[in-house]
């Protein structure tokens, strides 16, 4: 199953904005919570039959260029970077006149059909497919873009985003701006004098850092940041991790669970659990969540005891108190997370029942007290889950939501084929996205190790 792939670079540019006068905007305690995470990867597949290279070099690129000009003059922090001065107590998202998105455009070879489809892969194969950050020891890119063309087959769009500068719901504002404001150009192509760099209301980011308010007392975004540089010993350093993690010994593959799954799904987890089970939220995302971490976990096998750090952030911006709009720019998110031994997920005939009594107690407590509660214990939770020894740990954690609805974004070409979070084969995590095929269906993306994903498919869905 090894690649053979090649992916020829065509060209790297930068994109620049109107140019502009300096500005700078500050990192708030939901930015410095991922001070040094990893980048977010993710891949949107185009399907063109019969794409040529040369339609891909005259019409395609120029229009993404084009549009994505125009969209970084809405999304100036985007063009600028992360920056740190010796001075500076810490790091800020700096724009200067000479900034501007790194944009690389090539050409692949790999099987388009099998990247966008459901089987099973090499998670390797999807690497050359997605750009690098630009950064050093006082300096970060926000994001850098690939188009990779596949002739006869489509194109693929990857963006890389610097975690600590935005969050999933802004990369996916500036997905779908960029991708309307492709489409109205395209549309009105005859019309080339034709303004069309407005965006609709709800895709125009709002910048004010001012509503972000810290209730808590303990001053979060210096409190998050020593607790990095204690972590690190002390490195300053904004210089992003090149690292491919776990990736080398992972396979890939995509699972849907469909609004038919659902229903029996809460069927089998009321007949299973006691009378207090009247009192679960049993959303899709409880179940798909509950389901799909109780199965990885069988899938691992191995002893009962090890400590399983089940996760997944929550938008803040209708949470917090006075609410962020919706369209605000930045981090607006938490991560909520449990710890709980394997066993219980691992029993056979109540285990999935487990999962979603833990997931729904943790999507409740959401509620009452607020999101931030006890938020100056959640990354040193995570700090002393990832020392403990790997066979001691399983860490299961959410990238991506059904609420992106990442398959709308057409660029003009028609909606996506497929969405990959790519990332996700660096830190145990799945992906959870709409399912493009199914109506109120959940798409949800793996990266395990082979021996893992074969018993993991040979279960799923057999005993809903």
């Amino acid at each position: 199953m090894a690649s053979s792939s090649v992916v020829k670079i065509l060209e790297t540019v930068q994109i620049k904005p109107i140019p502009a006068g300096e500005s700078t905007l500050p990192v708030t305690f939901f930015d410095t919570f991922w001070f040094s995470l990893a980048p977010v990867e993710r891949l949107f597949f185009y399907n063109l039959n019969d794409l040529t290279p040369a339609y891909f070099s005259s019409d395609i690129v120029p229009k993404l260029k084009q549009s994505l000009y125009l969209t970084l003059n809405h999304f100036l922090p985007l063009a600028g970077n992360l920056r740190w001065p010796s001075n500076a107590p810490k790091p800020f998202i700096s724009y200067t006149p000479n900034d501007g998105v790194s944009l690389t455009v090539a050409e692949s070879d790999a099987d388009f059909d099998r990247l966008t489809g459901n089987g099973v892969y090499e998670a390797l194969e999807l690497h050359h497919l997605i750009p690098q950050l630009i950064s050093s020891d006082d300096s970060a890119s926000a994001l850098a873009l690939q188009i990779t063309l596949f002739p006869g087959k489509g194109f693929s769009i990857g963006i890389t985003a610097h975690h600590m500068i935005l969050d999933g719901k802004t990369t996916t504002m500036f997905m779908k701006s960029w991708a309307y404001l492709c489409k109205q150009g395209k549309n009105k192509e005859n019309s080339p004098n034709t303004d069309n760099s407005l965006l609709p209301p709800e895709l125009r980011p709002a910048f004010d850092r001012e509503i972000i308010k810290d209730p808590t007392g303990f001053d979060l975004d210096m409190l998050y940041l020593n607790q990095w540089l204690t972590q690190i010993n002390g490195n300053k350093s904004l210089e992003v991790s090149k690292n491919k993690g776990a990736a080398p010994d992972l396979v890939r593959a995509t699972v849907t669970i469909t609004a038919e799954d659902f229903n029996k799904m809460r069927e089998r987890v009321l007949s299973k659990s006691s009378g207090s089970s009247k009192q679960l939220h049993l959303s899709p995302f409880v179940l798909t969540l509950g389901y799909v971490a109780s199965n990885i976990v069988k899938a691992r096998g191995g002893a009962g005891d090890r400590i399983v750090f089940l996760a997944f952030t929550a938008d803040c911006r209708p949470r917090c108190n006075p609410p962020v709009p919706e369209n605000y720019f930045g981090n607006c998110n938490s991560v909520i997370s449990d710890l709980s031994e394997a066993g219980g997920y691992m029993d056979f005939e109540n285990g999935f029942a487990f999962a979603v009594e833990k997931v729904s107690g943790m999507v409740k407590g959401l509620t009452g007290k607020g999101v931030l509660e006890g938020a100056e214990n959640r990354l040193t939770k995570l700090f002393e889950a990832a020392k403990l020894p790997a066979e001691s740990v399983q860490f299961i954690t959410v990238a991506g939501s059904p609420r992106f609805d990442l398959y709308k974004t057409d660029f003009g070409w028609g909606t996506p084929w497929k969405v990959v979070v790519v990332s996700i084969d660096k830190n145990e995590a799945i992906s959870m996205a709409e399912s493009r095929e199914w109506n109120k269906g959940i798409e949800v993306g793996l990266a395990l190790k082979k021996d893992e994903m074969e018993r993991f498919l040979s279960v799923f869905l057999k005993d809903v």
